[in-house]
Protein backbone atom coordinates (compact mmCIF):
# COMPACT_ATOMS: atom_id res chain seq x y z
CA UNK A 1 0.00 0.00 0.00
CA UNK A 2 1.08 3.70 -0.97
CA UNK A 3 1.95 6.05 1.82
CA UNK A 4 2.44 9.87 1.88
CA UNK A 5 5.58 10.83 3.61
CA UNK A 6 5.31 14.05 5.84
CA UNK A 7 7.60 16.24 7.07
CA UNK A 8 5.83 18.97 9.49
CA UNK A 9 7.59 22.00 10.36
CA UNK A 10 6.97 24.96 12.88
CA UNK A 11 7.88 27.97 11.68
CA UNK A 12 10.98 30.09 12.53
CA UNK A 13 11.56 32.21 16.01
CA UNK A 14 9.39 35.90 16.03
CA UNK A 15 9.74 38.22 18.73
CA UNK A 16 6.16 37.04 20.19
CA UNK A 17 7.49 33.29 20.53
CA UNK A 18 10.49 35.54 22.54
CA UNK A 19 8.24 37.37 24.51
CA UNK A 20 5.93 34.29 25.27
CA UNK A 21 2.99 36.42 23.70
CA UNK A 22 -0.02 34.71 22.46
CA UNK A 23 -0.32 34.91 18.77
CA UNK A 24 -2.81 32.53 17.34
CA UNK A 25 -4.56 33.69 13.77
CA UNK A 26 -2.32 37.70 14.73
CA UNK A 27 0.49 37.54 11.76
CA UNK A 28 3.35 37.93 13.28
CA UNK A 29 6.55 38.61 11.22
CA UNK A 30 9.67 36.21 11.69
CA UNK A 31 12.80 37.73 13.52
CA UNK A 32 16.36 37.37 12.32
CA UNK A 33 17.04 34.73 14.11
CA UNK A 34 13.58 32.71 12.88
CA UNK A 35 15.04 34.04 9.01
CA UNK A 36 18.65 32.37 10.25
CA UNK A 37 16.86 29.05 11.14
CA UNK A 38 14.96 29.47 8.51
CA UNK A 39 17.65 29.29 5.95
CA UNK A 40 19.55 26.70 8.04
CA UNK A 41 16.81 24.56 7.90
CA UNK A 42 16.44 25.29 3.94
CA UNK A 43 20.22 23.80 3.48
CA UNK A 44 19.62 20.66 4.95
CA UNK A 45 16.44 19.93 3.12
CA UNK A 46 17.82 21.05 -0.18
CA UNK A 47 20.17 17.99 0.55
CA UNK A 48 17.45 15.70 0.89
CA UNK A 49 14.85 13.63 -0.76
CA UNK A 50 13.27 15.41 -3.31
CA UNK A 51 10.08 16.86 -1.54
CA UNK A 52 7.34 17.00 -3.89
CA UNK A 53 5.06 19.64 -2.54
CA UNK A 54 5.16 22.36 0.46
CA UNK A 55 1.77 23.17 1.47
CA UNK A 56 2.01 26.63 4.28
CA UNK A 57 -0.13 27.78 6.81
CA UNK A 58 -0.91 31.70 5.23
CA UNK A 59 0.60 33.40 8.37
CA UNK A 60 3.49 34.97 7.52
CA UNK A 61 5.60 33.12 10.14
CA UNK A 62 5.01 30.22 8.48
CA UNK A 63 4.74 31.07 4.74
CA UNK A 64 8.34 33.19 4.82
CA UNK A 65 9.94 29.85 6.10
CA UNK A 66 8.18 27.75 3.72
CA UNK A 67 9.00 30.01 1.02
CA UNK A 68 12.81 29.86 2.53
CA UNK A 69 12.85 25.93 1.68
CA UNK A 70 11.12 26.12 -1.61
CA UNK A 71 13.48 28.75 -2.96
CA UNK A 72 16.08 25.87 -1.89
CA UNK A 73 14.66 22.98 -2.72
CA UNK A 74 12.79 23.82 -6.20
CA UNK A 75 9.19 22.39 -4.54
CA UNK A 76 5.97 24.08 -5.19
CA UNK A 77 4.43 26.24 -2.68
CA UNK A 78 1.00 26.41 -1.84
CA UNK A 79 -1.06 28.46 1.23
CA UNK A 80 -3.88 26.43 3.02
CA UNK A 81 -5.53 28.91 5.94
CA UNK A 82 -6.50 25.38 7.59
CA UNK A 83 -2.64 24.69 8.90
CA UNK A 84 -2.93 28.33 10.54
CA UNK A 85 -2.88 27.96 14.72
CA UNK A 86 -5.15 28.06 17.20
CA UNK A 87 -7.58 30.87 17.44
CA UNK A 88 -7.40 32.11 20.37
CA UNK A 89 -9.91 34.70 20.54
CA UNK A 90 -9.10 37.99 23.04
CA UNK A 91 -5.98 35.75 24.30
CA UNK A 92 -4.25 37.58 20.93
CA UNK A 93 -1.63 39.50 21.87
CA UNK A 94 -1.31 38.92 25.61
CA UNK A 95 1.68 37.02 27.26
CA UNK A 96 0.73 33.93 29.62
CA UNK A 97 1.06 36.86 32.67
CA UNK A 98 -1.51 39.17 31.16
CA UNK A 99 -4.08 36.51 30.90
CA UNK A 100 -3.80 34.81 33.84
CA UNK A 101 -4.34 37.80 35.76
CA UNK A 102 -7.43 39.45 33.15
CA UNK A 103 -9.23 35.59 32.53
CA UNK A 104 -8.66 33.65 35.67
CA UNK A 105 -10.84 31.50 35.22
CA UNK A 106 -10.73 30.59 31.64
CA UNK A 107 -6.60 30.41 32.09
CA UNK A 108 -6.94 27.54 34.28
CA UNK A 109 -9.62 26.00 31.68
CA UNK A 110 -6.82 26.71 29.17
CA UNK A 111 -4.11 24.87 31.76
CA UNK A 112 -6.19 22.07 31.94
CA UNK A 113 -6.61 21.18 28.56
CA UNK A 114 -10.67 21.19 28.99
CA UNK A 115 -11.30 19.67 25.48
CA UNK A 116 -14.76 21.84 25.15
CA UNK A 117 -13.54 25.33 26.58
CA UNK A 118 -13.23 28.13 24.21
CA UNK A 119 -11.39 31.32 24.69
CA UNK A 120 -13.57 34.26 25.08
CA UNK A 121 -13.86 36.67 22.50
CA UNK A 122 -16.29 35.03 20.18
CA UNK A 123 -13.95 33.72 17.86
CA UNK A 124 -11.57 31.20 19.51
CA UNK A 125 -11.73 27.41 18.65
CA UNK A 126 -11.93 24.84 21.21
CA UNK A 127 -9.77 22.44 21.02
CA UNK A 128 -12.20 19.57 19.96
CA UNK A 129 -12.92 22.03 17.04
CA UNK A 130 -9.57 22.93 16.37
CA UNK A 131 -8.36 19.07 16.54
CA UNK A 132 -11.22 18.57 13.63
CA UNK A 133 -9.89 21.15 11.53
CA UNK A 134 -6.29 20.02 11.65
CA UNK A 135 -6.44 16.64 11.45
CA UNK A 136 -9.01 16.98 8.44
CA UNK A 137 -6.83 19.18 6.76
CA UNK A 138 -3.94 17.20 7.01
CA UNK A 139 -5.97 13.73 6.33
CA UNK A 140 -7.37 15.16 2.84
CA UNK A 141 -4.05 16.06 1.80
CA UNK A 142 -2.19 13.21 2.71
CA UNK A 143 -4.92 11.79 0.60
CA UNK A 144 -4.22 13.54 -2.49
CA UNK A 145 -0.19 13.34 -2.08
CA UNK A 146 -0.86 9.30 -2.18
CA UNK A 147 2.88 8.54 -2.38
CA UNK A 148 4.79 11.47 -2.50
CA UNK A 149 6.82 13.25 -0.24
CA UNK A 150 5.15 16.47 1.41
CA UNK A 151 6.41 19.45 3.79
CA UNK A 152 3.59 21.23 5.86
CA UNK A 153 4.78 24.66 7.51
CA UNK A 154 2.50 25.33 10.49
CA UNK A 155 2.21 26.01 13.98
CA UNK A 156 3.13 24.58 17.47
CA UNK A 157 -0.33 23.71 18.31
CA UNK A 158 -0.94 22.15 14.88
CA UNK A 159 2.26 19.68 15.26
CA UNK A 160 0.27 19.15 19.16
CA UNK A 161 -2.25 17.63 17.61
CA UNK A 162 -0.36 15.86 14.93
CA UNK A 163 1.71 14.08 17.47
CA UNK A 164 -1.36 12.91 19.56
CA UNK A 165 -3.38 11.72 16.61
CA UNK A 166 0.16 9.66 15.51
CA UNK A 167 0.43 8.18 19.01
CA UNK A 168 -3.10 7.95 19.97
CA UNK A 169 -2.53 10.49 22.96
CA UNK A 170 -5.90 12.29 23.89
CA UNK A 171 -6.10 15.96 24.05
CA UNK A 172 -5.70 16.12 27.58
CA UNK A 173 -2.32 14.19 27.76
CA UNK A 174 0.64 15.43 29.42
CA UNK A 175 2.62 17.18 26.83
CA UNK A 176 6.08 15.30 26.83
CA UNK A 177 7.72 16.07 23.53
CA UNK A 178 9.17 18.97 21.63
CA UNK A 179 7.96 21.44 19.44
CA UNK A 180 10.70 23.56 18.73
CA UNK A 181 10.86 26.65 15.70
CA UNK A 182 12.02 24.80 12.43
CA UNK A 183 12.50 21.37 14.14
CA UNK A 184 11.78 19.05 11.59
CA UNK A 185 8.87 15.85 12.06
CA UNK A 186 8.58 13.18 10.67
CA UNK A 187 5.19 11.30 9.70
CA UNK A 188 3.92 8.40 7.94
CA UNK A 189 -0.05 8.35 6.26
CA UNK A 190 -1.67 5.63 4.64
CA UNK A 191 -5.49 5.15 4.01
CA UNK A 192 -5.94 2.18 6.72
CA UNK A 193 -3.83 3.60 9.53
CA UNK A 194 -3.82 7.03 9.31
CA UNK A 195 -0.96 8.77 10.75
CA UNK A 196 1.80 7.17 12.19
CA UNK A 197 5.16 8.64 14.01
CA UNK A 198 8.42 8.34 12.11
CA UNK A 199 10.37 10.63 14.07
CA UNK A 200 10.04 13.89 15.87
CA UNK A 201 11.76 17.37 16.84
CA UNK A 202 14.96 16.99 14.78
CA UNK A 203 17.36 20.15 15.41
CA UNK A 204 20.43 18.66 13.69
CA UNK A 205 20.19 21.57 10.98
CA UNK A 206 20.30 24.08 13.63
CA UNK A 207 23.72 22.61 15.53
CA UNK A 208 25.59 23.52 12.17
CA UNK A 209 28.09 25.85 13.15
CA UNK A 210 29.02 27.22 9.91
CA UNK A 211 28.14 30.48 9.50
CA UNK A 212 24.68 31.71 8.06
CA UNK A 213 25.68 33.58 4.62
CA UNK A 214 24.12 36.74 6.20
CA UNK A 215 26.81 37.17 8.96
CA UNK A 216 29.69 35.67 7.46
Amino acid sequence: MQATRILAIRHGETAWNVGGRIQGHLDIPLNDTGRAQARRLARALAGRDAIDLIVSSDLARAFETARTVADATGAPLVANAALRERCFGDFQGQTYAEIADTWPDDAERWRRREPAWSPPGGQGESLLLFRERVTQAVQALAAENTGKHIALFTHGGVLDVLYRAATGLGLQDARTWQIGNTAVNRLLWTPDAGLSLVGWADTTHLEDDTLDEITA
